[in-house]
């Protein structure tokens, strides 16, 4: 048989075998989505996923990082090829009117109730680890090797992914010859992007507390006003980009919360400050924070500051780096899938994931050397409003779309599942097969 014969006919395979889980992947997707629960609090979808994967065969470990589920499937010696899929929602009150819209209420670690959906599609992720699970279960006489699922916890706030390391994945499981992950986006249901090197932004969200000396507004020269000291440090924090980040770089550095005091004759003992940085350089992103530390220590002591500020690191992940030659092999794997005319280039994303702590042996904290890592993205808007949609190319018609966090993005279709796990299950053959 010919190399192409044999593409072609492995495409067919995957397709036919795509085809027949499709009513079951896209059963779990709809109940997922109605019952979506919030960051380490998957326990419900673990289940299930976990559930759905011993049913075909795979040996399933519970638990692992809080709610995270890994699925090993030994089939005869070969690489060992790691696929994730995230698990969790998001404190947001479903808007898009499905049938199978989401109700739930849950509550967070702080202790407050909050309504809960999955607006970023990881309900759809996990639902396409399961279906590519099935797909390549179904074909196990093509390939060998071991092939390892990791259903992850708390992807939204960065603790998953280090949670499960540090449980152990590598060394109770497997340690895996490549990492493969996807995120759903809105471009064009049915096509794929990839995108070499440098694809998703560092992300650190600082907590802040000024400490001032509070008391009755009229009399403010008997205190220390730290509303007045948050103030500054907002306005100084912005000459960080303009004044210490060179121009080629891309930085964002957000003030998204300022609280302080109770009203307006009273000026509070302290003021509290979220602050939100997000880059392409690790290093450079490691840079900023201490630059945004420095101005902050300074202007505390420039405004009497009875106390040093305090820090407190809320969230935080690396930038994502692709492997290229990897990118390589898993873009000539979809082409011949799903021809050419598919796949896209994909830009450069300002948003963050924690997926890349599975790749980096210092930041992950597994030793030894780094782990390639592949993460692409699949198109998830339906093909009549892609087309009425304005603009030219990926980019510019993703400007006019309801992006991933909206409470109106639904981007589960059975064209999206059908690609996810395609694009999932093909990936893994390029190292398997």
């Amino acid at each position: 048989m010919s190399h192409q014969a044999e593409k072609a006919g492995m495409k067919t395979s995957i397709e036919t075998r795509v085809e027949q889980a499709l009513e079951r992947v896209q059963g779990l997707y709809r109940d997922l989505h109605c019952h979506p629960e919030l960051p380490f609090q998957e326990h419900r979808t673990g289940a299930k996923v976990a559930e759905a994967l011993e049913a075909l065969g795979y040996e399933v470990t519970r638990g692992v990082g809080g709610t995270g589920v890994v699925a090993l499937l030994r089939n005869g010696a070969g690489p060992t090829v790691m696929l994730r899929g995230d698990m969790d929602a998001l404190p947001i009150e479903e808007q898009t009117g499905l049938d199978f819209a989401s109700r739930e209420t849950a509550e967070t670690a702080e202790g407050k109730r909050v309504p809960v959906m999955h607006a970023c599609g990881h309900d759809l992720h996990s639902s396409c680890l399961v279906g590519a699970g099935a797909v390549l279960a179904g074909l196990r006489e093509q390939w060998r090797g071991t092939l390892m699922l990791v259903a992850q916890p708390a992807e939204e706030v960065f603790g998953g992914a280090q949670a499960m390391l540090d449980d152990g994945l590598y060394e109770r499981f497997a340690r895996p010859d490549i990492v493969l992950g996807q995120h759903n986006m809105p471009a064009r249901e049915g096509t794929v992007g990839h995108i070499p090197g440098s694809a998703m932004a560092a992300a650190t969200t600082l907590g802040v507390t000024i400490h001032g000396d509070g008391g009755h507004g009229s009399m403010p020269a008997q205190t220390v006003d730290p509303v007045v000291i948050a103030a500054h440090v907002v306005t100084r924090l912005q000459t960080i980009v303009a004044r210490e980040v060179p121009p080629e770089e891309t930085v964002v550095v957000t003030v998204g919360k300022l609280h302080a005091g109770t009203q307006g004759n009273i000026i509070p003992h302290s003021a509290e400050l979220e602050i939100n940085v997000r880059g392409f350089d690790n290093a450079l992103h490691r840079q900023v924070l201490e630059a945004i530390e420095r101005i902050i220590r300074a202007e505390c002591q420039a405004g009497r500051s009875p106390r040093e500020p305090e820090f407190r690191v809320l969230t935080e992940t690396l930038a994502l780096h692709n492997d290229e030659a990897s990118v390589e092999r898993v873009r000539r794997a979809h082409a011949a899938q799903f021809g050419e005319e598919r796949l896209f280039a994909m830009p450069r994303l300002n948003g963050s994931e924690d997926f890349p702590y599975f790749g980096n042996a210092e930041a992950g904290g597994f030793g030894g050397e780094d782990i390639p890592c592949v993460y692409w993205f699949i198109g998830a808007t339906p093909e009549a409003r892609w087309q009425d949609t304005p603009g030219n190319g990926v980019a510019e018609k993703m400007r006019h779309l309801e992006m991933p966090h909206s409470p109106y993005y639904a981007p589960g279709q059975a064209a999206t599942l059908k690609t996810g796990m395609a694009t999932l299950a093909s990936a893994a053959l390029a190292w398997l097969g």
